[in-house]
């Protein structure tokens, strides 16, 4: 057993939530399959230049074809929860109008075989794959977007409300607007800047639609919203800079918690000229600020901002790490993002912080005092993994800096909330890796590899990473500790009803590192 894995097993709340995540546009592939319609990704990603080096998702990780075997793999790993994505294109081709019979079928297939395997599913209803006839409609600059999206959660509802346990209605609005609709350097490719406020609004007003229609559909799931949080830490003790800092922090996270969790938006935004002519009504905040049950918190690291234009929108080295994606130039910002001085950083160029998780948790604890329970719906490292070959030909990928990144992240999580923590009254309910398997990333495309699964390129076998050993003793170790405590573990129906005893699946472990690649693994 490896030791760290124990220690923080032993930390471990008994009914808190361990689960790996994923998004359909990211991992399914099959992209003219089954009555699958376009999504303004398809588009984007097929525009040259927009994605490192061309990379293509039209294959992905091909999970649409092998979807049992990558749920044979969870149940392998032994997680609680799986948080999915539903490709909205894929269940209703236009965004509006008629369903797809053979979309809806994947996910009812994927749900019951997670059910039948003990493992709790968590639904996103939108994951950025926008259907390309609402995109060309204006996507989140329309409106009328948002009513699609809580019709599409009707649908949804009345397909799964029965079996998943958790929903999430909008994955990280932040990233949508910014790098959609403000830099142009994700679909639907705008460069909007500050004009690029109503797709905050937006989405937000799509999340609160989506929200009634579950309540409507009285779904037995929790319901709630997830977005990036990330804090901003001034780069100097210069007054600017901790101005810069703190404009920075509005835009990325008080922007979109402000509105959910308090029920309006801050300050600066509505005294500010530019969002004058856009003065939302209080029917449409009583729509985005519904009560949640739960609120998703996806951190991956803290960002140093200094006043001035700079370079670029990001540092150099970080922007050439994500193949240019987010670096705008920065000329037309009042403030840039610099580098922590003598920090380690992923292949990303993000910076490793996790003392940062616990300022994160602290800060959303002080602003938002009725903060519902959370869970970290995302957290995980890109690195470029070591790939080396035993005696008998077989992949070995030691990825240690992932697990040392993962431990350190989840007790740091663990103590902020724990009494005494800086986050204490947080209610933490769970983590979620990100991501199972290494997948299509964006305009990062396959450079990027989060994932506790190597995919190969070229045939699509996959090989579980010393990452997905170390998360396989943790849960082992919390699921043991909890037996001889005689505490109760996470169920796997989680507020939906419950799952049937766990069944064999075809294809477990294909292409898997042989139980010794374990001893690799680094705590």
């Amino acid at each position: 057993m490896n030791a760290s894995a124990h220690d923080l097993a032993a930390l471990l709340p008994p009914e808190f939530t361990l689960g790996v995540a994923t998004a359909a546009f990211q991992i399914e592939g099959a992209l003219d399959e089954d009555g699958r319609g376009p999504s303004g990704w398809d588009v984007f990603a097929a525009t040259p230049g927009s994605i490192v080096n061309d990379h293509s998702p039209a294959i992905a990780c091909d999970h649409y074809h092998r979807m049992p075997e990558d749920v044979a793999l969870m149940k392998e790993l032994g997680i609680d929860s799986y948080r999915f994505s539903l490709s909205w294109p894929r269940i209703q081709p236009g965004g509006s109008g008629p369903v797809n019979p053979k979309g809806l079928d994947f996910y009812d297939r994927l749900i019951d075989l997670l059910l039948a395997n003990g493992i709790s599913p968590m639904a996103t209803l939108y994951h950025w794959d926008t259907p390309l006839e609402l995109d060309e409609a204006g996507g989140w600059m329309n409106r009328d977007t948002a009513y699609r999206l809580g019709e599409f959660a009707a649908i949804a509802a009345a397909a799964y409300g029965d079996r998943v346990a958790r929903w999430v209605t909008i994955n990280e609005p932040a990233t949508v607007s910014a790098n959609g609709y403000m830099l142009g350097v994700h679909s639907p490719g705008e460069a909007h800047m500050l004009k690029a406020l109503p797709s905050v609004h937006h989405q937000l007003l799509g999340h609160g639609l989506a929200m009634q229609a579950l309540r409507a559909a009285k779904v037995p799931g929790e319901i709630g919203l997830t977005n990036v949080y990330s804090p901003m830490v001034p780069a100097s003790g210069n007054p600017l800079d901790k101005v810069s800092a703190g404009l920075m922090d509005m835009a990325q996270n008080r922007l979109y918690a402000d509105p959910v969790l308090l029920g309006k938006y801050p300050d600066a935004i509505r005294a500010a000229t530019f969002f004058s002519s856009f003065s939302p009504s209080s029917e449409d905040m009583e729509l985005i600020s519904q009560p949640l049950d739960f609120y998703g918190l996806n951190y991956y690291m803290p960002t140093r901002v200094a006043a001035g234009p700079g370079e670029g929108t990001v540092p150099k080295g970080m922007a050439e790490a994500m193949g240019n994606d987010l670096n705008g130039g920065g000329s037309g910002t009042p403030f840039h993002i610099q580098s922590f001085p003598d920090t380690e950083i992923t292949a990303y160029g993000w910076p490793i912080k996790p003392d940062y998780m616990a300022v994160a948790l602290a800060e959303m604890a002080e602003r938002y005092p009725e903060l519902p329970p959370v869970y970290i719906t995302e957290g995980g490292a890109s690195f470029e993994d070591l790939e080396i070959h035993d005696a008998d030909g077989r992949l070995i990928v030691p990825d240690e800096r992932r697990v040392r990144y993962l431990a350190e992240h989840i007790g740091a999580a663990i103590e902020a909330t724990s009494p005494g923590g800086t986050a204490e009254s947080i209610e933490l309910r769970g983590y979620y890796v990100w991501s199972l398997l290494d997948n299509f990333e964006w305009s990062a495309g396959y450079k990027q590899q989060f994932g506790l699964i190597h995919v190969d390129r070229d045939t699509m076998a996959r090989t579980p990473k010393a990452s997905y050993y170390w998360l396989r003793e943790l849960m082992a170790a919390r699921k043991q500790g909890a037996a001889v405590a005689g505490a109760p573990v996470p169920a796997a129906g989680g507020g939906a009803e419950s799952a049937p005893e766990a069944a064999d699946v075809e294809g477990a472990g294909s292409g898997a590192a042989p139980d010794a690649a374990a001893g690799t693994a680094a705590g």
